[in-house]
C-alpha cells in the first residue's frame, strides 16, 4: 500500500503518536514505556548518549523491530507496522547503498522509483551539496558525502515524516550549519522529521522540540524553554538540562 492509499494521507504531514512502545531482548528492557508526538512540520529530537535506545526506538517505530507492546497512531487511527514504512521513510546509520553503483546511478534510481522531476532532482543535489562526487561510487564516498547521498535520498522519498539516526555524523561545524538549515527549510514547506542525536548541541540547534531518552525511559519532552522551565535552570543549555533530568 502506498502513502497515498493510507485512510489520512489527505493531509500531507499528518501527526504521528506513539503510545508506551515497549521492545525487550530477553529480560533487558531496552524501550520502556515510550510515548511521544510528532506535528505536522515539525524538527523532533530523539536526545540521549550512546546506548540509551535511540536506534532501537526508531526500528521499532517503523516497523523494522517488532515491539513487544504499544501502539502508533495515525490521525489517531491505528498504523499497523506492515503498512509503517509507507507512511516513515528511515535513514538509518552507516548504511552505504547501492555500494557499487555511480552516486548518479543510485540518486536517478530513487528519483524515477518515486517519479520525481529532473528539477526536484537537481534542486536536491544542490541542497545536500552532493554534486561534486556524482561520478564516483558509493563505496568510494566518505562519509560526510555518504551522509549526503543518504539525506538526499530521504528527501525524494515523498514520505511526510522522515526518521534519521544520527543526521549530522561525519559533518563538520560548518556542514552541520548547512544540513540544519535545510532541514528546517525543509520542515517550514511542512515535512517532519523526526532525528536521534547524541550532540547536544546540534540537537539545541534543529530541534523544536525534544525527547531525552536514558536507558529505554523518557526523562522529559519539550521545547528548550519548557525544560528550562521544568528543571528551573532558565538559561540552561540542553546538556545542563539533559544531566538534570537523567
Amino acid at each position: 500500500m502506498l502513502c497515498a492509499e493510507l485512510p489520512t494521507c489527505e493531509n500531507p504531514v499528518p501527526p504521528l503518536r506513539v503510545t508506551d512502545l515497549t521492545k525487550r531482548y530477553g529480560v533487558e528492557l531496552v524501550i520502556d514505556r515510550v510515548t511521544f508526538t510528532a506535528t505536522s512540520g515539525e524538527v523532533l529530537g530523539i536526545i540521549g548518549p550512546n546506548g540509551a535506545g535511540k536506534t532501537t526506538l526508531l526500528e521499532a517505530l517503523v516497523g523494522l523491530l517488532a515491539a513487544d507492546s504499544g501502539e502508533v497512531l495515525w490521525h489517531g487511527e491505528p498504523l499497523p507496522a506492515s503498512q509503517r514504512r509507507n507512511a516513515l521513510f528511515y535513514l538509518p546509520d552507516g548504511v552505504r547503498p547501492y555500494r557499487d553503483e555511480a552516486t548518479s546511478q543510485v540518486v536517478s534510481f530513487f528519483a524515477g522509483v518515486y517519479r520525481r522531476s529532473r528539477a526536484e532532482v537537481a534542486n536536491t543535489i544542490t541542497s545536500v551539496g552532493l554534486s561534486p562526487v556524482l561520478h564516483k561510487r558509493v563505496n568510494a564516498l566518505s562519509k560526510g558525502y555518504n551522509r549526503r547521498l543518504l539525506l538526499a535520498l530521504a528527501l525524494l522519498a515523498p514520505h511526510p515524516v522522515l526518521l534519521m539516526d544520527e543526521p549530522f555524523d561525519g559533518f563538520d561545524l560548518r556542514q552541520t550549519r548547512e544540513i540544519v538549515n535545510l532541514l528546517r527549510n525543509r520542515a517550514a514547506l511542512g515535512r517532519t522529521f523526526i532525528l536521534a542525536v547524541h550532540q547536544l548541541a546540534d540537537a539545541e540547534r534543529v530541534c523544536d522540540r525534544v525527547i531525552l531518552l536514558a536507558g529505554g525511559r523518557v526523562h522529559g519532552a519539550g521545547t528548550l524553554a519548557e525544560l528550562r522551565t521544568q528543571t528551573t535552570l532558565p538559561a540552561g543549555s540542553l546538556e545542563d538540562i539533559f544531566l538534570a533530568l537523567t
